[in-house]
């Protein structure tokens, strides 16, 4: 059975799971590199784990900044939520400038005051996987320049790709005790939901047409008592085109290529159709 790339399936079968740069909820699944005999290069190795593993806790932390900021207000002394992970975000830390930016960007401005354009990058990347790029940018050329470069530097190439994915809105509620999803089911279609299941840390997952991503949130929230823990568009992979990743190299490939995009400050999500041997 193929084991997961990435953060999350829909439909089933649930071997087959995107990678959700975020979201992007990155998990790699390759064993850990030789990191050579002596003990300099271990540290080496040890220090470059752990700066990688920083730089991942630290876009997951953005990204729940930008969802918090969205969802219920920029100001943390109205925002609970928002709150939280400023605490989250300080402890790990997160400089002053990219929490502000995180912030900004949930009202949709970046941090000068200008307004954000959403901007989608569809891609090839090496061994036949597709990828769809969602951006927020105030620059809309430097950001289109600087990540198609990062893609093309390392073997891939622009083309056109949305049509082996499905765009859809996908909701996620706060954790309850002894959740059973049935008992949300018939409330979920009553609202409006394509399907319901149970996220990885049994929280409440929904998802929908993406153009009633928020009416049907807030209808659900006000009928089950529910609060909303994110609510955004994705882009779900066709399942009959999915790609399996043969070797480990492929697999450890394509997180660089995943990871250096990510690194575009303008990024926001990454997914992509493959999965593991």
């Amino acid at each position: 059975m193929a084991s997961a790339l990435g953060w999350r399936a829909l439909p089933r079968p649930r071997a087959l799971r995107p990678w959700l740069c975020e979201s992007c909820r990155t998990v790699s699944t390759s064993a850990a590199l030789q990191s050579g005999h002596s003990r300099w290069s271990t540290i080496k190795h040890d220090k470059g784990k752990n700066d990688m593993a920083k730089s991942k806790e630290r876009v997951l932390i953005a990204r729940d900044l930008i969802n918090a900021s969205k969802l219920f207000g920029a100001d943390p002394k109205e925002n609970p939520r928002l709150a939280l992970v400023l605490t989250k975000a300080k402890r790990s830390g997160m400089s002053k400038s990219t929490i502000e930016a995180a912030i900004a960007r949930g009202q949709g401005i970046s941090p000068s005051g200008a307004a954000l354009e959403s901007v989608t990058i569809e891609a090839l990347l090496p061994s036949s996987v597709a990828a769809v790029i969602e951006c927020m940018t105030d620059q809309k050329a430097r950001t289109l320049q600087e990540v198609r470069f990062i893609i093309k530097d390392r073997g891939g190439t622009v083309t056109p790709t949305s049509y082996l994915f499905e765009k859809k809105g996908r909701i996620v509620f706060e954790k309850v005790e002894d959740l059973n999803v049935d008992d949300y089911l018939e409330q979920a279609i009553d609202a409006g939901a394509l399907d319901v299941d149970e996220d990885e840390q049994g929280r409440l997952r929904v998802f929908t047409e993406h153009t009633d991503t928020k009416a049907v949130g807030d209808k659900l929230s006000a009928a089950t008592g529910l609060k909303i823990e994110t609510s955004e568009i994705i882009w779900d992979p066709n399942k009959d085109t999915m790609v399996t990743l043969q070797s480990e190299e492929d697999a450890n490939h394509l997180e660089n290529i995943i990871n250096a995009v990510r690194e575009e400050s303008s990024v926001q999500d990454v997914y992509i159709n493959a999965t593991t041997a």
